[in-house]
């Protein structure tokens, strides 16, 4: 019969090691965040080019955008303009995002996901 073998290691330094290997797992991996950007049904063209701009450099930073579009008052009675918003903001944004959250109503506002291809 052999005897059992059993090794004799140091404490200090195995938790160390233990240690080491788990701030390089968390260097490693990538804090993804959302970020999001107000718009209104009734958005000017300008207004416009600057908000796709914060979008598109959101995007390419690899976070989620989060556009949200707030109705206000008589503007609720038209939510046929904010579908078409949400469709042109996805349409100018194709080649960088993808859409994970479809534009859905929540309460007075209508919400539209976005995540880096």
């Amino acid at each position: 019969m052999k005897p059992p073998v059993c090794k004799i290691l140091d404490f200090g330094k195995y938790k160390y090691e233990a240690q080491k290997k788990k701030n390089e797992a968390k260097k490693k991996q990538k804090n993804i965040s959302i970020k999001e950007i107000k718009v209104r049904p009734n958005i000017e063209d300008h207004d416009y080019d600057v908000k796709m701009r914060g979008a598109r450099k959101f995007l390419e930073n690899e976070d989620k955008v989060k556009v949200t579009l707030r109705f206000r008052g008589r503007e609720l009675a038209h939510l046929n303009l904010g579908r078409e918003l949400l469709n042109r903001i996805r349409g100018d944004l194709k080649d960088v995002a993808k859409v994970e959250l479809f534009p859905k109503m929540e309460g007075r506002q209508m919400i539209m996901i976005l995540v880096p291809k």
